[in-house]
């Protein structure tokens, strides 16, 4: 059974029983909807900085990932990450998948994309680096006809554990058990990532994954910087990023509640946690 986010929060028993009413949520816009001045672009093949071909845009207030400027996708996997690391949080994004895969697209690649979590800082990418090292929220598209789960987890360079002291995960990608999205709706991701401890991928309310200590290792991930792929480091922060990988898609929604102000205090986090939910009800009820 799926568990309602402020379960999965609570993390260890009960719901915040406390009566203080909780600060007013202070989500940060990492997307604001008129510009990408708050963001950095790396494109493998590319130096950072270099948004290939135009990419990555802001187009009737949406962040756009587009491909009319590529002639073949040749591999050319890019993310643009927001400039500030994060370590404990809440994410929140907004997309659809839409029109065509760029000519060149790989199969597994159609209606596929991501949010990278805990991402390597940008800077310290090669130019030909396909992914950063990072933990994937990865998103995808239904085809209209076969079961597709979304908000999975892949990992680029990076292993967690599935259960809480168990053993090292280390396949690349495992499915959530998220329901399948066809056609072009938007669909609301959301990740709640609590430093090195535990992540929580939450769609519709309901959680559709949970894993614990994300840290370096494994496969997935080319032409890197061996200095920057320490096997075995526990990943307590790191960078956010979107993805491009061969497939249309539109962020109308990206934005992030720090969590790290509660971290020493669980009942003063599961509080936050449930003005999240209790948010999310108020405006559920208001449609």
């Amino acid at each position: 059974m799926k568990a309602p986010l402020i379960l999965a929060v609570a993390m260890a028993a009960a719901v915040c029983a406390c009566t203080n009413k909780a600060d007013k949520l202070k989500w940060t816009q990492l997307f604001n909807g008129k510009d990408l001045n708050d963001w950095t672009v790396k494109i493998a093949k590319h130096e950072v900085g270099e948004n290939y071909a135009n990419t990555f845009r802001v187009e009737d207030s949406l962040l756009k990932v587009r491909y009319d400027g590529y002639t073949d996708f040749d591999f050319q996997y890019g993310h643009i990450h927001y400039n500030t690391p994060y370590s404990a949080y809440l994410l929140r994004i907004v997309y659809r998948f839409t029109g065509e895969q760029a000519p060149g697209g790989e199969g597994w690649a159609w209606r596929n994309s991501g949010a990278m979590l805990h991402g390597q800082d940008p800077q310290t990418m090669l130019k030909d680096q396909d992914f950063p090292i990072s933990i994937e929220g990865q998103l995808l598209g239904g085809d209209g006809t076969n079961e597709r789960t979304t908000s999975n987890l892949c990992t680029p360079g990076t292993n967690v554990l599935m259960e809480r002291g168990g053993e090292l995960f280390t396949p690349h990608c495992i499915n959530s058990d998220s329901k399948t999205y066809h056609g072009d709706q938007w669909v609301t991701a959301e990740f709640l990532v609590l430093g090195d401890s535990v992540v929580h991928h939450i769609l519709e309310g309901d959680t559709v994954l949970t894993y614990y200590k994300p840290q370096i290792g494994g496969g997935n991930v080319s032409n890197y910087d061996p200095a920057v792929k320490t096997d075995g480091k526990i990943l307590k922060g790191g960078y956010v990023s979107l993805q491009s990988e061969s497939h249309p898609i539109d962020f109308r929604t990206v934005e992030l509640l720090d969590l790290e102000p509660y971290m020493q205090d669980q009942a003063k986090l599961r509080e936050v946690l449930k003005a999240v939910s209790n948010e999310k009800r108020d405006e559920a009820n208001k449609t």
